[in-house]
């Protein structure tokens, strides 16, 4: 990685929404922890692909042998902020049969008959997989407080299930990472200008999304409720700036990488003996 521009801090510290954070103090266009420029941060990218991939590749390994580890990724944010481009451009460096992936919609009728951890926890990755949920429970407590959709005193109960649900997918060796891309305002609205003048993109254009920007600043109460209640020392939620795509890239990936590496991860060891494997591969 000679000559490739590193993070100045990592992520895992200076994204971290910890006692007293103010999402209103964040600054959505700036690269906190990392000095280099776009062209800088697209060539880290790309240099730590190889090692997001081998992580993968040696949690996958370890569970075929018993490994009870696994990475459960949870992204959150406002409409237009990089979600399919996180997972694109971070996820594309690992193993298709490594990583589970569930983008949550609107639940359906029969979804809604259970309660709101139901749907979520019929997707929690298996043993040895890289999880990640575009949207998660997360949106039970936010577009209901939003909206109204549910009393403050449910909003409340549905806080303390969430972290009781994160207690347990870590005691059954889950490293969950959660993180929301925070974009501006302005920012939302070019990027939903782009979307109309481009042909190729307006497939992805809703009306929805330009009839939530009304709720801007009532999202923005919501994110900051559901961090102070739901950021936990084993569960913390990293706040990543996302007008610079880029930047929120390569932040997600040190994200992931520095997951990774605290799992202690091994390669299994041979239950053969490989000299006389060899030996046996030459004869034939």
């Amino acid at each position: 990685m000679a000559g490739v521009v590193q993070f100045d801090q990592h992520p895992s510290e200076t994204l971290r929404a910890g006692e007293g954070f103010s999402l209103a103090s964040v600054d959505p266009d700036s690269t906190p922890g990392y000095s280099g420029s776009k062209v800088d941060g697209k060539a880290l990218l790309a240099d730590l692909d190889d090692e997001l991939g081998e992580l993968q590749e040696k949690l996958f390994a370890e569970s075929r042998f018993g490994g009870r580890k696994r990475i459960l990724l949870i992204l959150q944010a406002m409409d237009t902020a990089g979600k399919g481009g996180i997972v694109n451009h971070v996820m594309a460096a690992m193993d298709p049969q490594g990583v589970q992936f569930k983008a949550f919609k609107a639940p359906t009728d029969e979804e809604k008959s259970y309660d709101f951890l139901w749907r979520i926890e019929k997707e929690v990755p298996a043993a040895g997989m890289v999880g990640v949920f575009d949207r998660s429970h997360y949106e039970d407590v936010l577009i209901h407080r939003v909206h109204g959709w549910t009393s403050p005193d449910e909003i409340k109960r549905r806080y303390g299930a969430i972290n009781e649900f994160e207690a347990r997918l870590r005691d059954s060796g889950t490293k969950v990472v959660k993180v929301m891309l925070h974009i501006s305002g302005e920012e939302q609205k070019a990027r939903l200008l782009a979307r109309l003048d481009d042909p190729a993109k307006h497939w992805k254009y809703s009306r929805g999304d330009l009839d939530e920007r009304a709720f801007w600043e009532d999202y923005m109460d919501a994110y900051q409720a559901a961090i102070d209640e739901t950021s936990t020392p084993d569960a913390p939620w990293h706040v990543v700036p996302a007008n610079k795509k880029w930047y929120a890239r390569i932040a997600v990936q040190q994200l992931l990488l520095g997951a990774l590496a605290g799992l202690n991860l091994e390669w299994p060891k041979a239950g053969f003996d490989v000299p006389t494997e060899r030996e046996l591969i030459l004869r034939s």
